[in-house]
């Protein structure tokens, strides 16, 4: 019966040259990564490395249950301070990943009395917590601030929440943050921001939140994942100390999943550390992506992500195919990834990448592009 079931589903995906496949990397492969989300470089760093492993000595290999029984570790708390504190935010809640993250704030503050007002370009995180939240949901065009606007003004629910993010992840794009928040306030409305592409690259690493002057309002939330600029796992809601006693008593993807390892709390902290010992590392980040734009002859972009329209899912696909073969990993953005349909190469900057890296991947990327093309 399942294959009856699964399999008509497959082929349409192979007809459509949607299909996913899992590719294994080897450690000690010798190539130029325009594909990982290691923005910072750190994910190798000895200072990280080692942090990890002195938390895996000291705690074991897992946090042994949820962080509401004996998931919790001076190193949650150590960690949770520090990014609020780097942040500009009262508090912090980490949990096990980024994705839980946008799941448990935005279903703990749904319900039937609050209105979801959702950038249609927002992380698929984020789409999921609003079909989970049990609130009404209107999904408005891209950076449209008028549009959100006027869906808080029409409201009938007492409540709203205002969802983007501060770099988006496709068109690596700036949202209208000050914009966003006046109206939200405007409406008795909460902005969530994720910053998930903003923490360690926008705002000299700060986040395009404290950049814009919005970091500590009581109608801002801040959603970041630890597993990007952090070179780590995980995720974390910053905001008021109020909001934090709200989500360890209603936040469901907090209270019932098992707490973020320490060992991953510790090379965040790591990482966090060495960001602020060396704040040069985000201007790096954009430098190589301004290369990487310049070469592909696209606009430049707000945050590490350089995206290269291309006609088609398969273009696409052998264009990533041609730049591996060649010793240079990009990523591929397909539908349904992608919020506009339009197949993408997906580069990545990071702040390890030197001049002969960027030489080498921008001829590597750009010939790839003119063979499918």
């Amino acid at each position: 019966m399942l294959a009856d079931w699964l399999a008509p589903k497959a082929a349409a995906l192979e007809a459509r040259g949607l299909t996913r496949r899992l590719r294994s990397r080897a450690a000690d492969e010798d190539l130029i990564d325009l594909a990982g989300n290691d923005y910072l470089g750190l994910s190798r760093d000895a200072r990280v490395v080692g942090a990890a492993a002195e938390a895996l000595r000291l705690w074991g290999t897992g946090s042994t249950a949820s962080r509401l029984v004996t998931g919790t570790t001076s190193l949650h708390e150590e960690l949770e301070s520090a990014l609020a504190s780097y942040a500009g935010q009262e508090s912090g809640l980490v949990f096990s990943s980024g994705y839980l993250a946008n799941l448990g704030v935005v279903t703990a503050l749904g319900g039937p009395g609050t209105l979801m007002v959702s950038d249609d370009h927002v992380h698929a995180s984020l789409v999921d917590a609003c079909r989970l939240s049990r609130s009404r949901v209107e999904v408005v065009p891209h950076n449209d601030v008028e549009a959100v606007g006027k869906a808080l003004a029409e409201r009938n629910e007492p409540h709203a929440l205002v969802l983007t993010e501060s770099v988006f992840s496709v068109l690596s794009d700036a949202a209208p943050l000050a914009e966003l928040a006046a109206t939200a306030a405007a409406h008795d409305a909460v902005l969530l921001v994720d910053e998930a592409h903003g923490l360690g690259v926008t705002g000299a690493g700060r986040g395009s939140v404290h950049a814009g002057g919005l970091a500590g309002l009581d109608h801002v939330i801040v959603t970041m994942t630890l597993s990007k600029a952090m070179a780590a796992q995980g995720g974390v809601v910053l905001g008021p100390a109020l909001l934090r006693e709200h989500l360890i008593n209603r936040s469901r993807s907090f209270i019932y999943d098992t707490g973020l390892n320490p060992a991953a709390c510790a090379a965040a902290l790591a990482a966090l550390r060495v960001l602020q010992a060396e704040p040069e590392r985000p201007a790096a980040i954009h430098a190589a992506a301004a290369r990487l734009a310049a070469a592909c002859d696209v606009p430049p972009s707000s945050g590490p992500v350089v995206s290269v329209p291309l006609p088609g899912p398969r273009e696409t696909v052998q264009a990533a195919e041609l730049c591996l073969d060649a010793g240079v990993r990009v990523g591929s953005f397909r539908p349904p990834s992608v919020p506009d349909g339009v197949s993408r190469l997906r580069l990545t900057a990071n702040a390890g990448l030197t001049a002969d890296d960027l030489d080498r991947a921008c001829a590597v990327v750009t010939d790839a592009i003119g063979q499918v093309s």
